[in-house]
């Protein structure tokens, strides 16, 4: 099947002055330009094949890979601005065109900005829109409490950082679980924490309550053997201490040394934790 703005594999039918000609099981055809035709091919082979609207907006194949595709979320950067709108680089020829309707706030050449793509029903082209909030729904959502899920950066708020969660739903990471430096457009992992009445999804970069003991013990394990057994780092060091040091909290720190020493894995001491 072909659809723009999605992968395909499509078999080689034809050679062609102009390129390949690609076809699929429904009689549908697309042309494969020469620059992308791979040095050795043969008439009946598959192809795996990129499809979206060439400058005279007719449906082209390219091999070349795109930085979002229909459906997702990327940073991508504005090339240019022009009385219609906003072009960006995607990583392909044609630049991916973002209309000022579509414009969470007005977008300036050199900037980068988190967007979503999509197909407009109107125009039937591909376009992109950085007010990403509006393709979220957290109605039905499809995650749990404790769900791993992936998470992309969206914007900040005075209470934490909103983040796009399995690229359907809406979740915030509240500022006291940030223990590390995030910027808008990274890409995580990370742990449902709550979910509320409301479906709002509070979400935690790392495990949550018995579930983070081991993980962050080992992390202190290994941060141990990394300087020769010892921390300068105890129960009354301060969490911004702690943070620096470990990218955690003072609470996840006290529970995982609190499991390393019942376990005889480390002593504390007045000046730190030690290896045992």
């Amino acid at each position: 099947m072909i659809t723009l703005g999605e992968y395909s594999e499509l078999e080689i039918l034809r050679d062609t002055e102009p390129g390949l000609f690609l076809g699929d099981a429904d009689g549908n055809e697309v042309l494969l330009p020469n620059r992308y035709v791979p040095k050795v091919f043969e008439i009946g082979e598959k192809i795996k094949v990129f499809v979206y609207l060439d400058n005279e907006e007719r449906p082209v194949a390219t091999t070349d890979n795109p930085f979002i595709i229909r459906g997702g979320f990327a940073l991508l950067r504005c090339n240019q601005i022009n009385k219609y709108g906003a072009f960006l680089d995607w990583g392909l020829v044609k630049e991916l065109f973002c209309p000022f309707k579509e414009q969470a706030f007005k977008m300036k050449a050199g900037g980068w900005y988190l967007v979503h793509c999509y197909l407009d029903e109107e125009s039937e082209r591909l376009v992109a829109s950085s007010k990403t909030n509006r393709f979220l729904d957290n109605k039905e959502l499809t995650v749990a409490k404790f769900d791993e899920v992936d998470l992309i950066v969206s914007h900040p708020s005075e209470i934490g950082m909103n983040v796009i969660v399995n690229k359907k739903h809406l979740g915030l990471i509240y500022k006291d679980d940030i223990f590390k430096d995030i910027q808008i457009g990274d890409r995580l992992k990370g742990i449902v924490k709550k979910v509320r009445n409301d479906n709002k999804l509070d979400i935690s970069l790392g495990q949550i309550g018995y579930r983070n003991i081991e993980p962050n013990a080992q992390l202190i394990l290994n941060e141990l053997s990394d300087n020769n057994g010892f921390l300068p780092l105890h129960d009354k060091s301060s969490p911004e201490a702690i943070k620096e040091q470990l990218q955690m909290s003072k609470k996840i720190f006290k529970k995982a040394i609190g499991t390393l020493y019942k376990n005889r894995q480390i002593e504390i001491k007045d000046n730190g934790i030690y290896l045992k």
